[in-house]
């Protein structure tokens, strides 16, 4: 850690050689790993905003400490962003590892001064992006994700909270600083360029014609205000295949015995079909990393995922309405349709959001950055036009089956070899 970097922040920014000391500073810690038989101490942060140290003792006792830089790390100091998305980060860990603790890591400690999460070691797991890019398939992951937003739509919303514990998360939810990144990277920047967004010589032609779609514009217009305006649920706010974590029960892939989304420091109270499209917009994206490598069949599979995540969301959110509705006096079965056919529909229009952001904003994802150019202009293509034709289509068929089918027959058109 440089100087420079130390000077920036108005607490402690912790190092390799000052973890030692800070777990001793923390109670909370003594019986989850021994500070003075440390083995491992590895730095891992390459997310877009914090540090990110990976511990493990002589007894094989391991978690993860994660730090908020008061600044976003992609950029650098120039950024300035409040540290305390760690504070709503440890909330989100706590309410949502109550309500679905086998589906988030579990929370150990919260250091408010230093904005310093202890959170479970997930080191058997994988990044499930990573595994998507490799070619590995875990099946169950999307059942997994679908569960996990199933659950907290219900038990985060007036449906499932008792009213004033609701009113005060809600109030305690409210994160300003990260959903305005949100609303100006998802929602706005890949229409109106603010100097952050890049693409291949090859798709600036895309991208403009992206930022001229009048229809386009307008649609991303109602999902920032839904985004903004419909406080449903304590959303993650950022899930996504990078944001999972995925363990195959045998050996490197197959069907997962343990999947689980991480760094909710995005949570707000919003709508809660944006998770759900932030999840079907990466499955396509990738699909578009396979399609690009020739793998027809791959692709179709990750597309498929829209289909597997959307019904096991809805089948969570059905029984957890049977079970224990607030107030059924009013929450009427017809109110339960109408909310999941609206979700559904949102679905498209998030995931639309999600797909622009990636290929022509700030933060892409490495499916379509790891690619050759040549291969990388026919997929970058494919995500925007897809998400064209979901703005568009969302109101005819709405199923996520037709989602997926819009998906696959752009991809195939768009493909380049060079």
């Amino acid at each position: 850690m440089t100087t420079d970097t130390a000077v920036e922040a108005p607490y402690e920014i912790l190092t390799p050689e000052t973890v030692p000391a800070f777990l001793r500073s923390r109670p909370a810690l003594a019986e989850r790993i021994d500070p003075d038989d440390l083995r491992s101490v590895r730095e891992v942060g390459d997310g877009n905003l914090n540090l990110v140290f990976v511990l493990a003792d002589g007894a094989g006792r391991g978690l993860v400490l994660k730090q908020a830089l008061p600044y976003v790390r992609l950029v650098g100091p120039s950024w300035r962003l409040t540290p305390d998305r760690a504070r709503h980060e440890a909330e989100a860990l706590r309410l949502h590892g109550r309500l679905a603790p086998d589906l988030v890591p579990q929370l150990y400690d919260y250091d408010p001064d230093r904005y310093v999460l202890a959170i479970e070691d997930l080191s058997d797991h994988r990044v499930w992006r990573t595994a998507l890019n490799d070619g590995l398939r875990h099946d169950g992951a999307a059942e997994a994700m679908g569960r996990y937003v199933g659950t907290i739509a219900f038990g985060t919303s007036v449906l499932g909270m008792d009213a004033g514990e609701r009113a005060r998360t809600l109030a305690a939810a409210v994160n300003p600083e990260l959903c305005l990144i949100t609303e100006d990277l998802v929602f706005t920047e890949p229409y109106v360029d603010a100097g952050r967004n890049s693409v291949l010589p090859a798709n600036e032609r895309d991208a403009a014609e992206l930022a001229a779609d009048r229809t386009m514009v307008d649609e991303m217009g109602r999902a920032k205000w839904a985004f903004m305006t419909r406080a449903e649920a304590l959303v993650h706010g950022d899930l996504h295949t990078g944001s999972v974590m995925v363990r195959a029960a045998d050996g490197e892939e197959g069907p997962v015995d343990s999947a689980k989304a991480f760094d909710p420091e995005f949570a707000f109270y919003g709508p809660v079909a944006f998770d759900l499209g932030a999840l079907w917009g990466n499955y396509v994206i990738a699909a578009a990393r396979a399609t690009a490598l020739g793998d027809d069949e791959r692709a179709a599979w990750a597309l498929r995922l829209c289909t597997r995540t959307w019904d096991a969301f809805e089948a969570e959110f059905r029984s957890a309405w049977t079970d224990g509705r607030a107030d059924p006096r009013m929450f009427r079965d017809d109110l339960r349709e109408h909310l999941l056919a609206t979700w559904r529909s949102e679905a498209w229009l998030f995931g639309a959001a999600k797909m622009t952001r990636r290929i022509v904003g700030l933060a892409k994802t490495t499916d379509i950055e790891t690619l050759p150019p040549p291969l990388r202009e026919g997929a970058a293509r494919g995500v925007l036009q897809t998400a064209r034709r979901w703005v568009r289509e969302r109101l005819v068929d709405s199923t996520p089956r037709r989602a997926e089918q819009i998906a696959g027959e752009v991809l195939g058109a768009t493909t380049t070899r060079g």
